[in-house]
């Protein structure tokens, strides 16, 4: 499982023109499922981007979590992030998960990432989504169970 994490002063995602999810500071997180991703890999996952210090402290320095500093956590579902890409012109889909396991995975770790987080906002499996953000950093990293 994939998530592309920005850190965000704030995001939204819409859907025909109408806004679905949005946060103020936190997280931003694309979310790619691949073919053999597990609960165990979502859950690995939500355990980092909760935990993942990218926020400053004091001292300018990057040692604070979502967690840490109570921020927003906006997960999107991104099927084209598992992509192979190694070669040619045109990406190839085949690494990532079959629609009804990604729909299947994201669901579970959205449901998690409530269960576990007070502030999560997502946007929707399968929908073309518009996503606005100001990525306040610019910081941003790959992370993959």
């Amino acid at each position: 499982m994939i998530g592309l994490l920005q850190r965000v002063s704030e995001a939204r995602v819409s859907v025909d023109d109408e806004v679905i999810g949005e946060i103020r500071t936190g997280l931003l997180v694309l979310v790619g499922v691949q073919k053999g991703d597990t609960e165990l890999r979502a859950d690995r996952l939500l355990q980092r981007l909760l935990g993942y210090r990218v926020f400053p402290d004091q001292d300018g320095r990057m040692n604070r979590s979502l967690t840490d500093v109570n921020g927003g956590l906006l997960l999107v579902p991104q099927f084209t992030l598992p992509a192979d890409t190694r070669k040619g012109t045109r990406p190839g889909f085949s690494t990532a998960a079959p629609p009804e396991e990604g729909f299947r995975l994201f669901h579970y770790l959205l449901q998690q990432a409530r269960q576990q987080h007070a502030s999560v906002a997502s946007g929707r499996f399968g929908a073309d989504m518009q996503v606005a953000l100001i990525n306040d950093g610019p910081v941003t990293f790959w992370l993959e169970t």
